[in-house]
């Protein structure tokens, strides 16, 4: 059996596709998988350390902008694409591959549509509510459509087939007890946990905004604890823009002051995400995923720096199923972020059925029901 997963450009691409590769891999250990990503995208330094090999195209991302340079760009992209998708096939005709899964960015699209006019199976995978421009392109070819919310099976009723699978997350992310998560971060002081992070984009002025957050809880004397992930940059400046009394933490991994933490990084996500009572972060669709999965009420400001500005359908659709509260970042400040956490954190019952209702909206067999497609449409193809 050979496979080619392709995709890239962002974790939210790579992830899901990894998940089910390693699935595959699992249950047929003489499956031979190939990941196929952009030239210089992260996919070429992440899938490796996955143990599995990555080929890569010449294809080029599109900005969406009127801008002279960001129109040049475009056309290049464009042109692009005629080489990308020579050597796409080039790539499908040596590896004769049974199945091409497509799950996001750039690179999968010429080389899902290559093998779709090849005749090989094919199938994509979108994580967001809305589809992607790779999507988009490819509904109308693939043998497969798979989606990770019901209700985005509007946008593609002229498909052959549609599936509706979830997002695949870690299982670590599955059923642990918040209790014993506490205790494994050594929180026994009863205090309600808030963890907050930004993605990349964005992320300093998100940064700057939530340091209003800080000092109003730092003033009213830490009524709850408080992890943020400040990311590489904003860990350079944010401990110094505090202007609180900060100490290092064990193994240097941040700092404190009173109960918040300032941390570089969230090394154990799924730890943190079970354990805490509120979860302040963007809206990209493998975070909801993981959100839904450790059934943790949330506060989400989608970045609206996104194409299509898909984070904030993303977000909707959880605030609309009732697990969470969407804030536009417009409208957001360190002190209207403030009384928006006290005010849910005096809502016990409101948590309580926000976080049943993002358990309610978790798909937790996403990765096996993806497997389950691609092996459906390789033994139709073997008979």
């Amino acid at each position: 059996m050979k496979v080619i997963f392709t995709c890239g450009g962002t974790g939210g691409h790579i992830y899901p596709a990894v998940g089910v590769a390693k699935l595959l891999r699992q249950r047929h250990p003489d499956a031979n998988i190939l990941f196929v990503g952009a030239e210089g995208g992260m996919e070429t330094r992440l899938v490796p350390k996955e143990g599995f090999e990555i080929t890569a195209v010449k294809v080029y991302n599109l900005r969406h902008s009127v801008k002279p340079s960001a129109l040049a760009h475009n056309v290049k992209s464009l042109v692009s694409l005629v080489g990308a998708r020579r050597q796409a096939r080039a790539i499908l005709t040596g590896f004769k591959p049974d199945m091409v899964v497509g799950t996001g960015g750039y690179a999968s699209y010429p080389v899902t549509i290559e093998a779709a006019k090849l005749g090989i199976p094919t199938a994509a995978h979108e994580s967001n509510a809305v589809p992607g421009w790779t999507t988009r392109m490819l509904s109308g070819s693939v043998d497969e459509m798979m989606i990770s919310y019901e209700r985005s099976g509007e946008y593609y009723k002229k498909c052959k087939s549609v599936t509706l699978t979830g997002t695949p997350v870690r299982g670590e992310f599955i059923g642990r007890d918040k209790a014993d998560c506490l205790r494994a971060l050594g929180y026994d002081d009863g205090k309600p946990l808030v963890l907050s992070f930004w993605g990349s984009l964005g992320a300093r002025d998100m940064n700057r905004m939530i340091l209003g957050c800080f000092e109003l809880e730092a003033a009213d004397g830490y009524p709850f604890r408080h992890i943020h992930a400040c990311g590489k940059t904003g860990y350079q400046w944010m401990p110094r823009e505090l202007k609180l009394p900060v100490e290092t933490l064990p193994g240097g991994i941040g700092v404190i002051s009173g109960s918040l933490e300032l941390r570089e990084f969230i090394y154990d996500m799924p730890l943190m995400m079970n354990a805490a009572d509120i979860v302040l972060c963007r809206a990209g669709a493998s975070t909801l995923a993981e959100l839904c999965a450790a059934a943790a009420p949330s506060i989400l400001i989608p970045s609206p720096n996104v194409t299509n500005n898909h984070q904030d359908a993303n977000a909707r659709v959880l605030e609309e199923a009732g697990a969470s509260y969407r804030m536009p970042e417009s409208e957001c400040t360190g002190e209207i972020l403030y009384r928006r956490i006290r005010q849910l954190l005096s809502e016990r019952r409101r948590l309580s059925a926000m976080s049943e209702n993002a358990a309610n909206m978790a798909i937790l067999d996403a990765t096996e029901r993806i497997y389950t497609a691609i092996m459906r449409h390789i033994t139709t193809r073997k008979n």
